[in-house]
Formats: structure tokens, C-alpha cells, sequence
């Protein structure tokens, strides 16, 4: 039985998730599509990354993944399909793959299939859609297209260390107003290596000088910073959003003075 995720900025008003489930089911009765988000803003390519990053690996190898995000062809940006890590990855080469990855991908495929439709405008239903039909059929990828050498790279903002200050931003604010930020724990540890330290971000104001384990590490109400399950750095307020009460977005600088 295939495993077909969707991750899309369509939100849940209009028909377009509903359009791309019936086109499978046509093809594939006995798929299990599984909804990952609609949520995401529009055209957000770091949102979708992000998303699909800290998910796919709890997937079985086989699944499908398509990434309606910003999906429309052109020249520079082809349908693509990406094979890596045992996980099929379907969607637009605008960039999205170079934030989701670390490594080079395994196998690199770009979609030349004839669609359905003479309409170019909803490629998920008309394109991504053949395309995941065609692997849970079990037929080889490289009848798909041609093979590719690389995919598109975009540039994610990487924190850097400055002498004692480690200077990154957030990345993600999730469903709870908790803040992701782009500092992992591998790299706070290297750096800290057991000294004290203050993060801070707006102002001085803001400060949290140690790395709780739990939200209920502090009383209610209060800010606190932990490591999430992706592995990053983490700001929120216990039974609180971060975002909200503190003012923290994507891209708001987050400072690490190690002392």
C-alpha cells in the first residue's frame, strides 16, 4: 500500500487538496494519504522545508512526499522529483530541496510526463500526482525524465559563532507560539561547553541564562528555552505563546553570549 503525504499552502477553504486526493484515489483506490500541513503561508519555501525536514524520517522508506508549495514549471524551476534517504520527493526545484537536505540527494529526476490537463496552473493534480502514481506502481523513476546533477540551491541562513557570541534567528514558530531557532544542540554544545551563557533577542530585557527539559521546568507564565525533538534550540513561554507575548517571528535575531 503506497504512503502519499501532502504539504501544501492551499489552506481549507477551497477545493485544491480535495481535487489532488480524489486524483489519487482514481488511480490508486487503496492508497493512505496522509495530511501533513495546509497551513503553510503562501509561497513560503523555509515554512515547507522545515516542515517536511522534521518529518519525512518517521515515515516508512518507500513513501511518497509531494510538496505543493509554490509548484508552478518554468525553465529554472522544473518538476522534480528526488529520491534520497529511501523517501520519494515530489515538487517544483525553486530551492525547497536544498533547505529540506543537508547532503547531496541520492538520485535526482526531472519530471517530462505529459498531464492530463491543458491547464498548467495546478500542477499537484495534473503532474505530481502521475508522477507518485507512477513509483507506487513500482515502475522505474528514471521513465519519468531525465536524470539530474544537482538541484537548485537556496541559501538558509546559518548561525555563526563570533568570538563569544553565538548569533542566530528564528526559523519556525509552531501552532503553540513556541520559537525554533536555526541553533542546534550539537553546535550550542561545542560552543557553550559548560560555561554560563544569557540568550538573548529584542533586548537586554530578554534573557534566559539556562536550558530547561521540560515546559514545566518553570512556573507557569514564564519564558524558557529547551531543545526540541528536531534537535534545535527552543524558545516559549510555559502555557503561553512566545510568539505573541514576546514578539518573536521568523528571522528575529537570537544571541548566545557565552560568559
Amino acid at each position: 500500500m503506497a504512503i502519499i503525504t501532502l504539504t501544501s499552502d492551499w489552506g481549507h477553504k477551497d477545493h485544491y487538496a480535495g481535487a489532488v486526493k480524489g486524483a489519487i484515489y482514481r488511480s490508486l483506490p487503496e492508497a493512505q494519504i496522509i495530511d501533513i500541513s495546509h497551513d503553510i503561508p503562501s509561497f513560503d519555501l523555509n515554512q515547507a522545508a522545515f516542515i517536511v525536514k522534521h518529518f519525512y524520517r518517521d515515515f516508512p522508506e518507500g513513501t511518497i512526499h509531494i510538496i505543493a508549495v509554490n509548484g508552478e514549471a518554468s525553465i529554472q524551476t522544473p518538476h522534480t522529483l528526488v529520491f534520497h534517504h529511501g523517501h520519494y520527493f515530489i515538487g517544483a526545484d525553486n530551492g525547497v530541496f536544498s533547505l529540506i537536505f543537508d547532503d547531496k540527494p541520492f538520485k535526482i529526476i526531472e519530471i517530462d510526463i505529459i498531464q492530463d490537463s491543458d491547464y498548467f496552473t495546478f500542477p499537484a493534480r495534473d503532474v505530481f500526482v502521475k508522477a507518485a502514481c507512477h513509483i507506487a506502481a513500482g515502475k522505474p523513476i528514471e521513465e519519468l525524465g531525465p536524470v539530474r546533477e544537482k538541484v537548485m540551491e537556496k541559501m538558509a541562513f546559518r548561525p555563526v559563532i563570533q568570538g563569544d557570541m553565538i548569533k542566530g534567528h528564528v526559523c519556525y514558530i509552531d501552532n503553540y507560539g513556541n520559537a525554533f531557532t536555526n541553533i542546534s544542540e550539537s553546535l550550542f554544545r561545542s560552543a557553550v561547553n559548560n560555561r554560563r551563557f544569557a540568550i538573548t533577542f529584542r533586548s537586554p530585557n530578554y534573557r534566559i541564562s539556562s536550558i530547561s527539559t521540560s515546559y514545566k521546568d518553570v512556573p507557569q507564565g514564564e519564558m524558557l528555552a529547551l531543545f526540541s525533538t528536531a534537535g534545535l534550540l527552543e524558545i516559549a513561554i510555559r502555557d503561553g505563546k512566545a510568539s505573541t507575548l514576546l514578539g518573536l517571528k521568523p528571522d528575529q535575531q537570537i544571541m548566545i553570549e557565552i560568559l
